[in-house]
């Protein structure tokens, strides 16, 4: 028999939706308490799971009689600092939407609050997309050797329209740096193994959302940028992000060069190449489809939101520490919030200064 595991979902918008159809799609998870402020967003939840579901409009009664084993969190950035407090107060397992927070500074206050005997898992499933996953697999075996430069592109669709249209602005979600490509800085911190040294940017609103307005207010966050991170061992990160070039083959390409060769993942045609030196030449590498059996629910990023389900009930099970924890999701946001500070200035940051005061150190 599979053991049974209640989930609560805090926050049943679009991610919180995607989160229920992974829950449902593997065996033993029931889903047994929603909550969410927006009446529209808590009954499509409630109807998409069907039978009894408790509902609460306000995150504290669900803690107090949601009588749940684990909690998954997907509400509007600026609102995971206090959520997040009060969950680990509560001593409940909780899975986090990416960002952690959408500072240094409040992800470190949470990280504090939890200490060692609290199970976070942040949301940071592109590591989990079947051709990144396997791309990430080998460069851990040292197939290409020494990591010297990861490139990733993510050429891609504007931002979605969100509930009360929250992530039109920077003060809510952290800016586009922490909001979308703390996804792409984790990566480059889980490939090269190594920390964040400094980081140059050069970014803009040229394209997206000029012409909207919310109660006075026109959209302020970036949608088109490089971004340069350098890192302890001398590897080298470069983000080419643009959101508006929906006109393209795929979505993400990752690439991580070596002293030996190169590797390649590309999505959502999630295919992998390999090109090592001596071996193979420019037109001429290996290629293949990559696959995860394993995946049930694709849903929207390439069923790497379900595999990190698996992941996070196996931890919950075993006991386990987040193979995706609280120290993972605070430097993927302190790239991003460096990241933001270097478009600003036009300068270069260096991130001992993002994480001044925050008591945590590389």
């Amino acid at each position: 028999m599979t053991e049974e595991i209640r989930f609560g979902i805090i926050g049943t918008g679009m991610m919180g939706i995607e989160h229920i159809l992974d829950l449902q799609a593997i065996e033993g998870n029931v889903i047994t308490a929603l909550c969410d402020t927006n009446q529209n967003s808590l009954k499509t939840a409630k109807e998409l799971i069907g039978g009894e579901v408790k509902s609460f409009t306000d995150h504290h009664e669900l803690l107090k009689k949601g009588e749940v084993d684990a909690l998954v969190v997907a509400t509007p950035n600026m609102t995971h600092k206090e959520i997040l407090l009060d969950i680990v107060k509560a001593k409940i397992p909780v899975m986090i939407e990416k960002p952690l927070c959408t500072t240094t500074s409040d992800c470190a206050k949470v990280i504090y609050a939890a200490g060692n005997d609290s199970m976070v898992w942040v949301g940071l499933e592109y590591r989990y997309m079947p051709a990144v996953s396997e791309l990430i697999d080998r460069v851990h075996e040292g197939i290409v050797g020494p990591v010297r430069m990861v490139s990733i592109r993510e050429h891609r669709f504007p931002f979605l329209e969100k509930v009360e249209n929250w992530n039109r602005f920077n003060s809510n979600t952290g800016g586009t740096f922490v909001e979308k490509c703390c996804h792409f800085f984790d990566l480059m911190n889980l490939i090269t193994g190594d920390l964040p040294v400094r980081v140059m940017a050069s970014g803009g609103q040229d394209v997206n959302h000029l012409e909207e307005e919310y109660d006075g207010s026109t959209p302020d966050i970036i949608d088109n940028a490089y971004v340069i991170v350098e890192f302890e061992s001398g590897s080298r990160g470069m983000l080419d992000l643009c959101m508006f070039a929906d006109a393209t083959k795929n979505q993400e390409e990752v690439s991580v060069v070596g002293d030996l060769g190169k590797l390649e993942a590309l999505i959502p045609e999630s295919v992998m190449r390999t090109g090592i030196r001596g071996k193979h030449w420019i037109g001429s590498v290996d290629e293949v489809h990559s696959e995860n059996p394993e995946i049930l629910h694709e849903g929207t990023h390439s069923g790497s939101s379900y595999v990190e389900h698996l992941k996070f009930r196996e931890a919950l099970l075993e006991g386990s520490e987040p193979e995706v924890g609280l120290i993972e999701g605070f430097w993927s946001v302190a790239v991003g919030e460096a990241a933001h500070l270097s478009v600003e200035r036009k300068s270069v940051i260096e991130i001992d200064e993002v994480i001044e005061g925050t008591g945590i150190s590389r």
